[in-house]
């Protein structure tokens, strides 16, 4: 049986069972870092087509450096094709970055066939995430999810609201104020952080009662209320 962990990164011909065992190895090191980034994020949602690209892009990374080989002119050429194309995809979490370089990495070590570097590191790099994951460094959400409704614009109990509000949230922030219903009705959304005592569904029992307002919802981390 091959020593696939014993080959050199200067393989200027691999089999088909190299490339093969390549691919594999790096969408199983891929799919980790994908099962470790939704086990240790922390938000409302997550993209769902940026776990797919995390997992995506590790083969891509290992098919383009298998490609390359010790070529310089196909570095060069692979460099120029690259640039052509223009990647306008913006992260809005520093953390995002940092696990599709971990994706990208894990891609290039099986790509240039240092296995035993690819599943140590991102063994450790995984390991290392759930660590923090549970340790103090990681903090709670400033706010615990976002409460929306919508009320007339002409309501005289924009104060029962806010009442409401200051009985079931610790904080509440506004985040949103638009126009819906060619004015006729205001559209609100709050992040709230939940007092350790109240209870979802007692917040969109009274705000339901209140006449002027509809289309009530409270979403979590975890699960959706709506009314």
């Amino acid at each position: 049986m091959p020593d696939f962990f014993s080959f050199q990164t200067s393989s200027a011909n691999p089999t088909y069972i190299i490339v093969l065992f390549t691919v594999l190895l790096s969408f199983l090191l891929s799919s980790l870092i994908a099962f470790t980034y939704v086990k240790t994020f922390r938000g409302l949602s997550f993209s769902r087509t940026f776990i797919q690209a995390l997992v995506l892009s590790s083969i891509i990374a290992a098919v383009i450096m298998q490609s390359i080989g010790d070529s310089l002119g196909r570095g060069l050429g692979m460099i120029g094709a690259l640039a052509i194309i223009r990647f306008r995809t913006n992260f809005k979490d520093a953390r995002d970055i940092i696990f599709m370089f971990a994706s990208l990495a894990s891609g290039i070590a099986c790509g240039v066939y240092a296995y035993a570097v690819g599943i140590t590191g991102i063994l450790f790099f995984c390991l290392i995430a759930f660590v923090l994951h549970f340790s103090p460094l990681e903090q709670n959400s400033a706010f615990d999810g976002m409460l929306r409704f919508s009320i007339a614009s002409t309501s005289q109990n924009k104060h029962l609201i806010e009442t409401i509000l200051k009985k079931h949230c610790r904080v509440f922030a506004l985040i949103t104020l638009r126009e819906i219903a060619q004015g006729e009705r205001w559209d609100y959304a709050y992040h709230v952080k939940m007092r350790n005592n109240a209870k979802k569904s007692e917040i969109l029992e009274e705000l339901r009662q209140i006449d002027t307002i509809n289309a009530v919802s409270l979403l979590f981390q975890e699960t959706t209320v709506e009314i």
